[in-house]
């Protein structure tokens, strides 16, 4: 029997502009980016695409043969169309959608330098409109839900959890940066959450330490899952009892960042809810997020089932 995950959260339209004259400059805090005020600029390609975190992820698990719904809120618009159609031609289920009568769908320009750097202009549109009477929950038959940013909503968090716990239904959560800014509310609801995917930065939020396996060691008590990712320092998971890490899966040239994380995290969810390993997990979801990066777009790298992957260096150890 296949497992039946339901991705709640944001879809967007995306909109890719890349060119030369988006030089990326390197600046003491980071890489920076100059337009020049009362200009027009050409750029050399432009890209249509869609993503939002719960959208990027139902495609991971209908791409990895988990049977994949997503729920979340558009506007009535061609963005929308867009989005389901997307989701349509992946084989994702759309009959959990539902539709703003006051905001557009969300949308999203990507300002993206050679360098694989970008910077996003985003409308979040209907992917804010998260109210508790929003979301069809009774109608999501599930063995997961699997929940991204819902614009802060911590009523609509609890309603989810609340409707999985009255049916058994596991919950893996990888929250926003609206969520985390309530960070003593949010981490109230964690006692209920069975897997937690954040990236280092994210997880400092809650939880102290230093590097991805003290933060993955501290957090795995609460949290039965947990996997911590720290970009190119590569990741560590928890599952309350082994602690595992790992580098990069590939040393890749990057093309495009957006959607590493998502790919990451769903990677890893993937292999979690069909009773997979750590290891194993750890090695789907790196393969998933370095595949994104090489190709314009949150989804259009996404790995399928079946498809070779080589090993790569995982360390274990029990948690302590």
């Amino acid at each position: 029997m296949s497992v039946r995950i339901v991705s709640i959260g944001s879809a967007v339209q995306d909109v890719f502009l890349s060119g030369r004259v988006l030089k990326p400059v390197l600046e003491s805090a980071g890489w920076d980016m100059e337009l020049p005020l009362g200009s027009k600029l050409e750029v050399d390609t432009i890209t249509f695409s869609t993503g939002g975190g719960a959208c990027n992820a139902a495609v991971t698990f209908a791409r990895q043969g988990l049977d994949s719904a997503f729920m979340g809120r558009l506007g009535h618009d061609p963005a929308g169309e867009a989005i389901v159609k997307d989701l349509r031609r992946e084989a994702v289920a759309t009959d959990l959608i539902s539709y703003s009568h006051q905001y557009q769908t969300g949308y999203s320009m990507i300002l993206l330098a050679p360098n694989g750097e970008r910077t996003i202009l985003t409308y979040r549109g209907a992917s804010t409109d998260f109210e508790t009477a929003t979301l069809p929950l009774q109608r999501a038959h599930a063995d997961w839900f699997y929940v991204t940013s819902l614009a802060g909503n911590i009523g609509a968090w609890q309603a989810i959890i609340a409707e999985a716990k009255a049916r058994h239904i596991k919950i893996a959560a990888n929250p926003g940066e609206k969520e985390l800014e309530q960070a003593d509310r949010w981490r109230e609801l964690l006692g209920d959450i069975e897997l937690l995917s954040l990236n280092k930065p994210e997880m400092q939020r809650l939880f102290p330490g230093d590097s991805p396996t003290d933060l993955a060691r501290a957090a795995s008590w609460q949290v039965h899952y947990v996997v911590v990712t720290d970009g190119p320092h590569g990741a560590a998971a928890c599952d309350g009892r082994d602690l595992c890490w790992a580098g990069i899966y590939d040393d890749v040239p990057v093309i495009d960042r957006t959607g590493a994380g998502d790919a990451f995290a769903s990677g890893f969810v993937s292999v979690i809810a069909r009773g997979g390993s750590l290891q194993e997990a750890l090695r789907l979801a790196s393969a998933n997020s370095t595949s994104v990066v090489t190709q314009i777009g949150a989804k259009s790298g996404l790995i399928r089932a079946g498809q070779s992957l080589h090993e790569m260096t995982i360390n274990c150890e029990p948690r302590g």
